[in-house]
C-alpha cells in the first residue's frame, strides 16, 4: 500500500503512491508561519526551551511540578536581556508563550502572569514617569495579578475590594469586605518564593467611589504571607498544576506610591482626585493588559497544539498495523489509512490557519493607532475565542489518533489537552467575549452584498474565499433579521432572539479571516511547490467549514446542486494530495528534536532518524 521514505531533514515521509513526489523549501514554509522576524523573535525562545534546564520530563507530584515550573521561570528570566523590551514587544511576548507551552504549560502560565499582567501593567501606567522594573528583573519576587473575585468573574467591573485613601497618613487601606470579594485563582502561595501583586480595588477618596485601580501590594516574604494577607489554597484543578488560591486582605496599609495612576485618574498633592476618563472606563484602563493576555493565551494554545499535531503525525508514520494484503509484509503505518490521515490533515490545516490568524491579530494590535484601538481589540477577542476553541478540537483528535498511548502524561497529549481549557477561560471566557464582539459587529453598517463569484470551481482559491465571505454575509443578515423580528421591548429578550445567529456570525467571520491569512501566506511563499501546499491546506480548511452550510449557500444562490455533490469528492482528492507531505508540513513548525524527544511516541525509530541526537539545533531545523 505504500513505502516509508527517509526525509532529507531527518523525517520519514509516507507516500500512498509509493514514491516521494518532490519537496518544497521547508524554511520558506516556516517563514510563512512565523514571519520574517523568525530569527529575531522566535529563535531565541526556541533555543532556550530546547536547552538542558527544560528537558526533564520526570513524573513528579503536583507540588514538585509547581516548584519545577517556578524554577524554569527563573531560567526564562535569566535569558531576558531587557524586561522593558519584552513587555513592550507583543510579538516577542507571544512567542515566549508559543515555545514554552510544548515544554511546560505551568511555566507558560506563570510567565504570562509575571511578564504580561504584572510587569506589563507596571510598564503601561504613567509612561512619562515609569516605575523601574529592575527590582523584579532578577525575579527575587515573582509578580502576580489579582482581579477576579469569587463572586465576580465576568462581572469583574463590579468587584468589591476597596482601597480607601487616608490623606492625612498619605496611604491606602486595602480591604476585602466579605468572603465573596476574595481574589479568585491568583498564584499567591508560598511555592515559588516571595511574591508581589497588582491588586484591582475600588479607590475610595473622600467617601466617593472613583472606580477600579491597580495597587502594588507585597504579599509575602521568605517566611510566608505578610500581615493582613489571607491565603487559602483552592482545590486541585485539571491541567498543569499552578498554586491557585483565594486571597483576601484585612485592612492592609499601602503607601501612597502603591497606586498605579495615569491620565485615567490620579490623586493630586492636596489629596483630591482628578481623572480624564469616565469612572466605569477606569476599570478597562486598569486591566488593559488583558488584551495582550488574549494574544498570549492564543499563543499558548497554538504552541501546544502544533506540538500535538507533530507528535500524532510522527506516531502515525511509525506505528504499524495490519494492512489489506495477505501474509508477511502486510503491516503498514497507521497513516496509510484515509480514516486516520484525513483527520490529522484536517487538524494540520486548522493549525496552519489558526497560527496565521494569530499572526494577523498580533500585527494588527502592534500597529494600532488610538483611532484603530477598538477594532483591533475586537479582532484580538474574536481570534482568541476561535483559536483556543479550534485548538481544543484538534487536541482531542490528536489524542484519539494516538490511542491508549495518548493517555499517558509522558507522551504530552493529555497534558496539552487538559491545559487547553485554561486559555479558553483565562483573560475573558470565550463565549462572553464573542457575544460582546457580535454586538459590536451588529452595531456597524451591514456589509455590502458580495460581488459575483469568480470562476465557480471548488478548486479555485478565489471562489473558496468568495464562499466564506458569502457565509459571513448570510449570518450577518440572519442576526439582524432576528433582532428586527423580536417586538419584545425588554433588551434581554431581544438580544436572546438574536444570540445564536450572532454567534454564528462571529464564527463565520473568524474562519473567513483565518482562510484569508492562509491565502495571503501562500501568496508570499517564493516557490510554486510551497504555494501549492498552502493552497491545498486552504482547500481542506475551507471545504470542511462550508460543507455544513452548503444548504444555506445553495439556497442563497452561491452554490449549485452540482457543487454540493462535488464537495466531498474535491475534499477527498485534496486530502490524498496532501498526505505525502504531512511530515514535511509539521517539519515547518521548526520544533527542535530536543523538545519532541521528550515524548516517546514522537521519536522516530533509528532506521528513519538520520539526525544524530546531539546534533546542533541549526542542523536539525535548517534555521541558522
Amino acid at each position: 500500500m505504500g513505502t516509508a521514505h527517509p526525509h532529507p531533514r531527518g523525517c520519514a515521509v509516507f507516500s500512498l503512491e509509493g514514491s516521494l513526489l518532490g519537496f518544497t523549501d521547508v524554511s520558506a514554509l516556516t517563514a510563512a508561519l512565523f514571519g520574517q522576524r523568525f530569527g529575531e523573535v522566535h529563535e531565541p525562545w526556541r533555543r532556550l526551551f530546547a536547552s538542558e534546564p527544560f528537558r526533564d520530563n520526570a513524573d513528579l507530584s503536583p507540588d514538585d511540578r509547581m516548584r519545577r515550573s517556578y524554577q524554569r521561570l527563573r531560567h526564562v528570566d535569566k535569558s531576558v536581556r531587557s524586561v522593558e523590551d519584552l513587555v513592550s514587544d507583543i510579538e516577542s511576548l507571544t512567542a515566549l508563550h508559543e515555545w514554552a507551552c510544548p515544554v511546560d504549560c505551568g511555566t507558560t502560565m506563570l510567565a504570562g502572569i509575571h511578564y504580561n499582567l504584572f510587569l506589563g501593567s507596571l510598564y503601561d501606567h504613567a509612561p512619562h514617569e515609569r516605575r523601574s522594573l529592575r527590582d523584579y528583573a532578577p525575579l527575587q519576587r515573582t509578580g502576580t495579578f489579582l482581579c477576579t473575585e469569587l463572586a465576580h468573574g465576568n462581572s469583574a467591573a463590579e468587584l468589591e475590594t476597596t482601597a480607601v485613601y487616608d490623606p492625612l497618613a498619605g496611604c491606602f487601606d486595602l480591604h476585602t469586605p466579605n468572603p465573596g470579594a476574595r481574589k479568585f485563582m491568583p498564584n499567591t502561595s508560598a511555592i515559588g518564593g516571595p511574591k508581589t501583586a497588582l491588586v484591582a480595588a475600588r479607590l475610595i477618596v473622600d467617601g466617593e467611589d472613583e472606580g477600579v485601580f491597580l495597587f502594588l501590594t507585597p504579599l509575602s516574604d521568605a517566611s510566608g504571607p505578610l500581615p493582613g494577607v489571607e491565603i487559602q489554597w483552592l482545590p486541585e484543578r485539571m491541567g498543569s498544576p499552578i498554586d491557585h488560591c483565594l486571597t483576601g486582605f484585612d485592612h492592609v496599609r499601602l503607601p501612597r506610591h502603591a497606586l498605579l495612576e495615569s491620565d485615567h485618574g490620579r490623586i493630586l498633592p492636596d489629596g483630591s482626585f482628578a481623572g480624564d476618563v469616565e469612572r466605569r472606563r477606569r476599570f478597562l484602563y486598569s486591566i488593559g493588559r488583558v488584551t495582550e493576555g488574549k494574544l498570549c493565551m492564543s499563543a499558548t494554545s497554538l504552541g501546544g497544539t502544533r506540538a500535538a499535531v507533530a507528535i500524532a503525525i510522527r506516531y502515525a508514520h511509525t506505528r504499524h498495523t495490519s494492512g489489506l494484503t495477505q501474509g508477511a509484509g502486510g503491516s503498514v503505518p497507521l497513516f496509510a489509512y484515509r480514516s486516520h490521515h484525513a483527520r490529522l490533515l484536517d487538524a494540520l490545516a486548522t493549525v496552519y490557519a489558526a497560527t496565521l490568524l494569530h499572526r494577523t491579530a498580533v500585527r494588527r494590535w502592534a500597529a494600532r493607532s488610538a483611532h484603530d484601538r477598538g477594532p483591533a481589540e475586537n479582532l484580538v477577542a474574536i481570534a482568541k475565542g476561535w483559536i483556543t476553541w479550534q485548538c481544543r478540537d484538534v487536541l482531542i483528535e490528536c489524542r484519539e489518533r494516538c490511542g491508549a498511548q495518548g493517555l499517558f502524561l509522558v507522551n504530552g497529549l493529555a497534558d496539552f489537552l487538559t491545559g487547553s481549557e485554561l486559555p479558553i477561560t483565562a483573560e475573558g471566557d470565550n463565549l462572553p467575549i464573542w457575544l460582546k464582539a457580535s454586538g459590536k459587529m451588529l452595531l456597524k453598517e451591514p456589509p455590502p452584498t458580495p460581488p459575483p463569484a469568480p470562476a465557480p470551481v471548488l478548486t479555485n482559491p478565489a471562489f473558496l474565499h468568495h464562499l466564506m465571505v458569502c457565509l459571513e454575509h448570510i449570518w450577518d443578515r440572519r442576526a439582524r433579521a432576528a433582532l428586527a423580528r423580536c417586538a419584545d421591548p425588554h433588551p434581554l429578550n431581544r438580544w436572546n432572539a438574536a444570540t445564536n445567529p450572532a454567534l454564528e456570525l462571529v464564527a463565520a467571520h473568524a474562519q473567513r479571516l483565518a482562510g484569508d491569512a492562509l491565502l495571503n501566506a501562500a501568496a508570499d511563499v517564493p516557490d510554486a511547490a510551497g504555494q501549492d501546499l498552502l493552497h491545498l491546506l486552504h482547500r481542506v480548511f475551507t471545504l470542511r467549514r462550508i460543507s455544513p452550510h452548503s444548504g444555506s449557500l445553495m439556497a442563497a444562490g452561491h452554490l449549485s446542486a452540482e457543487h454540493v455533490e462535488q464537495l466531498p469528492i474535491v475534499l477527498d482528492e485534496a486530502i490524498a494530495r496532501l498526505a505525502p507531505y504531512a511530515l514535511l508540513l509539521v517539519d515547518a513548525f521548526a520544533i527542535p528534536e530536543e523538545i519532541l524527544h521528550r515524548y516517546p511516541i514522537a521519536r522516530f525509530p533509528e532506521k528513519y532518524d538520520q539526525s544524530a541526537p546531539g546534533a546542533p539545533l541549526t542542523e536539525l531545523s535548517g534555521h541558522g
